[in-house]
């Protein structure tokens, strides 16, 4: 893998810390239609920056973990404009009835949040086994 440089690793701390304080800010309704939109800004800076950490190598593998990475990416930025929408229900007129706009879109960033931490959660551990096992063994 490719490393990042400083100002990358910097960009895609603050992104995290971002993303943390937004989410629970906004879980625990503490200035929702402010933090909403620091999760998204944070949700942005983490994706742009774990996308262009590239790999050049041969391993199928690690291929399909950064592209099963790539997916947690989109879905971080999913939840984050789900969650402006949440704050702000932008969305709403779209719906012809409130039932239908609570059922279908209304705080659905929460699950997809989820889905995106998992996948991000499994690819991590996966992706510093495979790369552990790609490296020249000093002996």
């Amino acid at each position: 893998m490719k490393q990042m440089s400083k100002v990358q690793s910097i960009i895609f701390l603050i992104g995290g810390m971002l993303m943390v304080v937004g989410a629970g800010c906004y879980a625990f309704i503490f200035g929702q239609q402010v933090v909403c939109w620091v999760y998204l800004v944070g949700a942005l800076l983490f994706a742009s920056m774990q996308v262009s950490e590239t790999y050049e190598g041969a391993s199928m593998t690690i291929r399909r973990l950064k592209r099963i990475m790539t997916v947690a990416d989109i879905l971080f930025v999913l939840s984050g404009l789900l969650m402006v929408d949440s704050a702000y229900q932008f969305v709403r007129d779209a719906f012809t009835d409130i039932i239908t706009y609570y059922n279908l879109i209304y705080n659905k960033w929460v699950l997809i949040l989820l889905v995106a931490a998992i996948l991000e959660m499994y690819t991590m551990h996966r992706l510093s086994k495979e790369l552990n096992k790609e490296e020249p063994k000093d002996e």
